[in-house]
């Protein structure tokens, strides 16, 4: 990408007690992307997060946001900054309004017209005065992240954001989360062991590991679109094995499931079907054979899903 990136991590190390928690993790997150921070509990994703925002020293690297080091100019760092660590902590005795109002307090930039821009950003309008104790675990995640970018920063840092949430809580998020990447310019940092929501959510991950980067992987591309592995073509035809003959020797096929496989990119997918039809076989339907995100961790990670 050509953009400089908000947040970067250098060869970050964290040891405790002669163990290494994190080895030289590095990675560059770019404006407004949705960045994975992928992994299996305990593979150090909290220990990273914890590290960006200043709640816990390097053993060595760095890690720069907005172009100013956590190590040595950490309070311009952390103005860029906003996160929720683990569970958005609010005043359940407050309303969402009073909680937001009480935050805002510590940052003179923010206005009472940015409070009601984000509250309406994150979908509140409706409840925001009613008291926190009332709310659901969804609707707290929402004002956390309202709270979290009242001061507009250019990092929003979220550690296992969907955890407790029920699938239409999840869904809400994941939508607001993509929203705020969108309008307000704001690059997203969330960790996660759930694959699936990765998928849907993100642009790009990275796979964590025993504390180490093992892979960063493109979810979708600069247009937004999902980011397809596609490595063979299933070709529905009326004779398999005979398709597989009339193919012989220019492409690497099998049979499965009384479907004709290939190993063929896109041109060659039109050219094989092409050279079916010119055989007499009937061509039913062709579609890619895509990898899913938990297809490709699985590949990089093996069967591993905890330390």
């Amino acid at each position: 990408m050509s953009q400089a990136p908000v947040a970067r991590l250098q060869n970050v190390t964290k040891r405790i007690g002669g163990r290494t928690i994190i080895d030289r993790v590095s990675l560059d997150v770019y404006p407004g992307e949705v960045f994975g921070f992928l992994g299996p509990n305990g593979s150090g994703k909290t220990t990273t997060i914890r590290m960006m925002v200043g709640l816990m020293s390097l053993t060595s690297g760095d890690i720069s946001i907005g172009g100013h080091s956590v190590r040595t100019e950490y309070p311009r760092a952390a103005e860029q900054v906003g996160a929720i660590v683990e569970n958005p902590e609010m005043y359940k005795f407050l309303t969402g309004y009073q909680n937001l109002v009480h935050f805002a307090r510590m940052n003179s930039s923010v206005t009472k017209e940015r409070i009601d821009e984000v509250v309406k950003l994150v979908g509140l309008s409706g409840r925001i005065h009613d008291k926190v104790k009332k709310y659901s675990l969804g609707m707290r995640q929402r004002l956390g992240v309202a709270q979290a970018v009242m001061h507009r920063p250019k990092l929003l840092i979220l550690d296992e954001p969907t955890n407790g949430l029920d699938p239409a809580g999840i869904r809400e998020l994941r939508d607001y989360l993509r929203q705020l990447a969108r309008e307000e310019g704001i690059s997203v940092f969330v960790s996660s062991h759930l694959l699936s929501e990765m998928e849907l959510m993100c642009d790009r991950v990275a796979i964590l590991q025993k504390g180490q980067i093992i892979d960063i992987r493109s979810i979708r591309g600069q247009a937004g679109e999902a980011v397809q592995q596609t490595e063979e073509a299933l070709f529905d035809v009326d004779r398999p094995e005979a398709a597989l003959g009339a193919l012989q020797g220019e492409w690497s096929g099998y049979v499965a499931d009384g479907r004709l496989v290939l190993s063929a990119d896109r041109n060659a997918i039109a050219e094989a079907n092409r050279r079916l039809v010119e055989a007499g076989i009937r061509v039913y339907g062709i579609r890619a054979k895509t990898k899913s995100l938990e297809d490709q961790f699985l590949e990089v990670t093996g069967s591993e899903t905890n330390d």
